[in-house]
C-alpha cells in the first residue's frame, strides 16, 4: 500500500448529498466543528460527466459542472484531505466519445475495437443466428456469470445500416424517435391522413414496449418497411458498453484516467466491476484465473505511475474466500463483514465472531477498508460461511423487520442479499447501538469508511424509494441533507460524539498501519487495543448492555482521550 495515504477517517457521500454541491459539502468540513474529523473522502462518481447508474456510467471523467469545480478539489487539498475516486474498468457509457465515434463512423471509426465485437469475440465458438449475433458453443457459455437474462450484447445499427452485436454486461435501452406525421410521408410516400394514422400507431406501439419489426401495421402494412427503417436509423442507446483490454487504446485510456484522478487528489482509485473486465472463450467471465491478476498488475503498473492505490471492490461470501485471495496479491480490500457482523453482535449479545474477524484481520495482516452504511445495501450474504445460514437468515429477517428491503442479485435466490437500510434504522434507531457501533469501526483494524447518512443518524426514506419506483430500493439510504438538516443534525448528542471519536481516530498516533494490534471476545465482551511509540488506544465495549470505554493514553501513560457509554 502506498505509504502516503493517512489512515484516519473517510467521508462517503455523492457530490450532491450535503446542500446539493460538492462546494457545499467542502463548506460543511471547513465548519469549526469537523475540522480534524476526516482525512480523506470517497465521492461517488456523478462527479464526472455520467448518465446512469447515479455515476456509474462514464461519459467522461471530467467533472460534473453541475455539481462540482476544480476550485472545490483544491480546497479540499488546503483542508489536507485526498481522495478516494471510482475508475471502472470494465466499461463505459454508450454517450462516451468513444462509442458515439462507432455509431457515426461505424468501420471506420478509430475505436472500431475499442468495445468488444461479440462476433469477432465468439468467431468459431458458435452458430450465426438470424437476428446477427453468433450464440455460443453450450458447453462455452453453461458457466459463464451474466447479470442479466439472456447473453449480454447490444446490437449496434452502424453507418451502413447492418447491427452489429456489442458486449454490454450491465445496462441498456434502446429509445425510438416518436414520430409525426410529416416523419411518415416522407418515409411511406402517404398521403397526410394516413401517415397521421400510422404515426399515432406507431407511437402506442413503442410506447408500450414492441420493437419496430412487431408492429401490426393492419391496413398500412405496405408501410411497414419504410417506417421500420426510419425508426431504426433513428434509435438511440443508453447503456454501459463493456471495454476490450486487448485493445492499445483501452489502455490509454486508463493511463489517462489514472493521471486525471491523481490531478483530482485521488490517492485511492476504487476498482468498482473490475472482475468483468478479463473475458476469454470458455471461461466464466467473472474474476476468471489468470487473466483478472494480469489485467490488475497491469494496471497497478499504471497507478504507480501516480502515486495512486488500488481498491478493487467484490463481493463475495467469506467461504469462497476471495478477499483472502484479493488481499494476497497485495491489494487493499473492502470489510464487507463487518456491518452485519457488528449488527449480529448486539442482536445476539455476542461478540465471539466479530473477535475472530478482527483476529483473522490481524494476524493476516489485511489491509482493509471498513465501513457501516454505504452507497449500496448493508452486505450480509457476504457472511455466508463465516456465520450460519440460519443465523444470516434471522440478521437479515431482522434488518427487515426494521424496515429495511431485501432484493435478491437479478432474481436469483441465495447469490447474496444487501438489505437496503440506513445503519441507524438497522439497528433499531436505537443510540446507543449506534454509538458503539461507530467506536467499534473506530477501533477495527483498516481504514474507517462513514456514509454521511450514519453520521447524523439518518433513518430509512422510504418517501425516496417509493418516488423512485421499480429498482428504487436504493434510495431509502440516500437522502440529500439540507444545510437546515445539518445544522439541527449537530446540535443532537450522538452525532456529537460521533464526531469526537472520528477526531480521536483522526489525530491520534496510536493509529498507523504499523501500529501493534489485539483484539479479545469473550461472549459479550469485546476488547481492542491499538499501540504505537508508547501511545495506546483501548476499548472495551459490551454487546448486551451497548456500554463501552474507549481510552486514549499518550506516550507518557497519561490519558488525553476517554468516552464512556454506560
Amino acid at each position: 500500500m502506498n505509504p502516503s495515504i493517512s489512515w484516519g477517517p473517510m467521508l462517503n457521500a455523492y457530490p450532491d448529498s450535503v446542500g446539493g454541491t460538492l462546494s457545499d459539502i467542502v463548506s460543511f468540513l471547513e465548519r469549526p466543528e469537523m475540522k480534524h474529523t476526516f482525512s480523506s473522502f470517497y465521492i461517488l462518481p456523478s462527479l464526472f460527466n455520467t448518465d446512469l447508474d447515479r455515476g456509474f456510467s462514464v461519459i467522461s471523467y471530467d467533472l460534473n459542472e453541475c455539481l462540482a469545480s476544480k476550485e472545490d478539489l483544491k480546497r479540499l487539498k488546503d483542508e489536507n484531505i485526498d481522495l478516494k475516486l471510482d475508475f471502472i474498468l470494465n466499461h463505459a457509457s454508450v454517450l462516451s466519445p468513444m462509442f458515439q465515434d462507432i455509431l457515426e463512423k461505424g468501420d471506420e471509426s478509430e475505436y472500431r475495437d475499442f468495445f468488444i465485437d461479440w462476433n469477432k469475440f465468439w468467431e468459431g465458438h458458435g452458430e450465426m443466428t438470424e437476428e446477427g449475433y453468433i450464440q455460443p458453443d453450450p458447453e462455452l457459455i453453461r458457466n459463464m456469470f451474466f447479470r442479466k437474462p439472456g447473453l449480454p450484447i447490444l446490437m449496434v445499427r452502424f453507418p451502413d445500416g447492418r447491427n452489429v452485436p456489442y458486449w454490454n454486461t450491465f445496462y441498456q435501452e434502446i429509445r425510438y424517435p416518436r414520430l409525426d406525421a410529416q416523419d411518415v410521408m416522407k418515409a411511406a410516400h402517404l398521403q397526410y391522413y394516413a401517415a397521421d394514422k400510422v404515426a399515432a400507431l406507431v407511437n402506442e406501439a413503442i410506447a408500450s414496449g414492441k420493437k419496430p419489426y412487431e408492429i401490426d401495421y393492419g391496413p398500412f402494412e405496405a408501410a411497414k418497411e419504410a417506417v421500420t427503417e426510419l425508426l431504426e436509423k433513428g434509435r438511440k442507446y443508453l447503456g454501459q458498453m463493456d471495454l476490450n483490454i486487448r485493445s492499445e487504446k483501452v489502455w490509454e485510456h486508463y493511463d489517462r484516467t489514472l493521471k486525471q484522478l491523481s490531478e483530482y487528489g485521488a490517492s485511492i482509485a476504487r476498482l468498482d466491476a473490475f472482475a468483468y473486465a478479463p473475458k476469454a472463450v470458455g471461461e466464466r467471465n467473472f474474476l476468471n484465473d489468470p487473466g483478472t491478476w494480469d489485467l490488475l498488475e497491469k494496471v497497478r503498473q499504471l497507478a504507480d505511475k501516480y502515486n495512486v492505490t488500488l481498491l478493487p471492490e467484490i463481493h463475495a461470501s467469506y467461504g469462497e474466500k476471495t478477499y483472502e485471495l484479493v488481499a494476497s496479491k497485495g491489494y487493499m480490500v473492502y470489510d464487507f463483514f463487518l456491518p452485519g457482523l457488528l449488527i449480529d453482535a448486539l442482536y445476539k449479545g455476542d461478540a465471539t465472531v466479530l473477535g475472530r474477524w478482527a483476529k483473522e484481520l490481524i494476524d493476516r495482516k489485511i489491509r482493509t477498508v471498513n465501513m457501516l452504511g454505504c452507497h449500496d445495501g448493508i452486505p450480509l450474504l457476504d457472511l455466508k460461511g463465516l456465520l450460519e445460514d440460519e443465523r444470516i437468515q434471522e440478521l437479515i429477517d431482522t434488518v427487515v423487520g426494521r424496515g429495511g428491503h431485501v432484493k435478491d442479485l437479478h432474481g436469483q435466490k441465495n447469490v447474496y442479499y444487501q438489505v437496503n437500510a440506513t445503519y441507524y434504522s438497522a439497528l433499531g434507531e436505537d443510540d446507543r447501538a449506534m454509538l458503539l457501533s461507530r467506536a467499534v469501526q473506530m477501533m477495527m483494524p483498516g481504514k474507517p469508511q462513514v456514509w454521511y447518512l450514519d453520521l447524523f443518524d439518518g433513518k430509512n426514506d422510504y418517501e425516496a424509494m417509493r418516488r423512485a419506483g421499480a429498482g428504487g430500493h436504493k434510495e431509502i439510504n440516500r437522502t440529500n441533507l439540507s444545510p437546515e438538516d445539518i445544522a439541527e443534525g449537530l446540535k443532537k448528542e450522538n452525532v456529537q460524539q460521533q464526531i469526537e471519536l472520528l477526531r480521536f481516530r483522526h489525530d491520534f498516533k496510536a493509529f498507523a498501519p504499523d501500529a501493534e494490534m489485539s483484539v479479545c471476545a469473550d461472549g459479550a465482551v469485546l476488547e481492542l487495543c491499538w499501540k504505537k511509540d508508547g501511545y495506546t488506544a483501548y476499548l472495551k465495549a459490551d454487546m448486551k448492555d451497548h456500554g463501552f470505554c474507549l481510552k486514549g493514553t499518550d506516550d507518557k501513560g497519561d490519558v488525553v482521550f476517554e468516552m464512556t457509554q454506560a
